[in-house]
């Protein structure tokens, strides 16, 4: 999603191609919105999935790169450098006055006269220490280098967010669903068949993105390094394709998850800690397996509360019928997850969408670390298995 200002002084002729676009100095379609009277809004606020593939081909004086997304994040700061002079700070540790001289020193080495690019890794401290500086400056940015701050979460309603987006430009580089941000099934698929699939020089087909997406979660990182994977497996002509996705990606690791939400059904804690305990020593990490663990078990969790509304409101529903509305579709996999669901129990079966929710954005937070988000999803499925005991 992009947010744009209106700029009423500016107003162009029409370019008929993204090459004339550029050509004339303007940003590429997707950056900008040209309303019915012919002017020129200029982009502010775009989601690094629509940036990237498309990079504008001038940047502003200042920009924030904001958001979970690490590899999204790395990628933009990249792409928004590109061939220039760049100079990179330290955001956990570097003062005001360490940035202030070389935001005010031209590049010695750009010949074409392009800006310096100043760029501050990590800046969430820098940002929280130097609030009052960061805010004159941003009134009244130096012509001689460009600020690009690299920050895990900028707040919309402070004075700094609000600034950069009304004269500069910021990059959200969120990963999660979130359709007021730009995220969208069909936003982040568009993205993985495009983008990150041209990196790895090759192709892929939307319902093997579906896939990887349903198999390894939200982290863009973790999908790029898969992809470059399944890439060895195909001719350089060739197709990733969902059936390639599924027998690389989930094989044994598939299996060994399937195991686990079975003894986590079966109360049996002991085999689900084991099987976990094999996928993480192999590899896999906490982030990644979630989804795949949570894949069935929402399902379970999503089929127990349309029971309990159906009975809340008189009017109940075989169980059956609610697990097929869950998405359960042969007649072999509802009496699978019929017997899953038996054998958790109601008490526990309504639990399992709260319970869920409440891991990933741990996970995602306070349990990110290293270590940490080992213990959150041993605890997670601890929990869980305890339901038939």
């Amino acid at each position: 999603m992009v947010t744009r200002a209106r700029n009423p002084a500016k107003r162009c002729k029409i370019p008929e191609s993204a090459t004339e676009w550029s050509k004339k100095g303007f940003l590429t379609p997707s950056f900008c919105h040209l309303g019915c009277s012919g002017i020129l809004t200029d982009m502010t606020l775009i989601h690094a999935f629509e940036m990237l593939p498309a990079p504008p081909a001038s940047v502003p004086d200042v920009v924030a790169v904001f958001g979970a997304d690490a590899s999204l994040r790395s990628w933009s700061m990249q792409a928004l450098a590109a061939g220039g002079d760049v100079t990179q700070f330290d955001g956990e540790t570097t003062k005001w006055a360490d940035l202030r001289d070389d935001l005010a020193t031209a590049s010695l080495f750009d010949m074409g006269g392009g800006k310096r690019t100043i760029m501050v890794r990590g800046a969430d401290k820098f940002v929280s220490d130097h609030r009052p500086e960061l805010e004159k400056y941003l009134a009244k940015p130096g012509s001689a280098s460009r600020l690009i701050l690299d920050l895990e979460s900028l707040a919309s309603n402070t004075r700094i967010y609000k600034a950069i987006l009304k004269d500069h430009m910021l990059v959200a580089c969120g990963n999660s669903t979130d359709a007021k941000a730009g995220v969208t099934a069909a936003t982040r698929r568009k993205f993985l068949t495009g983008y990150v699939a041209a990196r790895h020089k090759t192709k892929i087909e939307k319902s093997a993105a579906d896939a990887l997406h349903e198999m390894l979660g939200d982290e863009i990182g973790m999908l790029d390094t898969e992809i470059a994977k399944l890439a060895l497996y195909i001719d350089p002509a060739g197709k990733i394709e969902e059936a390639l996705v599924r027998d690389v990606v989930a094989g044994w690791q598939g299996k060994t998850v399937w195991q686990i939400t079975d003894a986590i059904a079966a109360g049996d804690a002991a085999e689900a800690i084991r099987q976990l305990d094999k996928l993480l020593s192999g590899g896999q990490r906490a982030i990644a397996l979630l989804p795949q663990i949570a894949w069935s078990l929402r399902r379970l969790g999503m089929a127990t509360a349309l029971v309990e509304q159906r009975e809340r409101s008189g009017r109940r529903i075989q169980l059956e019928d609610a697990l097929s509305s869950a998405g359960f579709r042969r007649p072999s996999d509802i009496q699978q997850a019929k017997k899953q669901l038996l054998g958790i129990g109601r008490v526990r079966a309504r639990q399992l969408l709260p319970w869920l929710l409440d891991a990933d954005l741990r996970l995602k937070g306070t349990h990110s670390a290293e270590g940490r988000d080992r213990f959150l999803l041993e605890q997670l499925v601890m929990k869980l298995a305890k339901s038939a005991s």
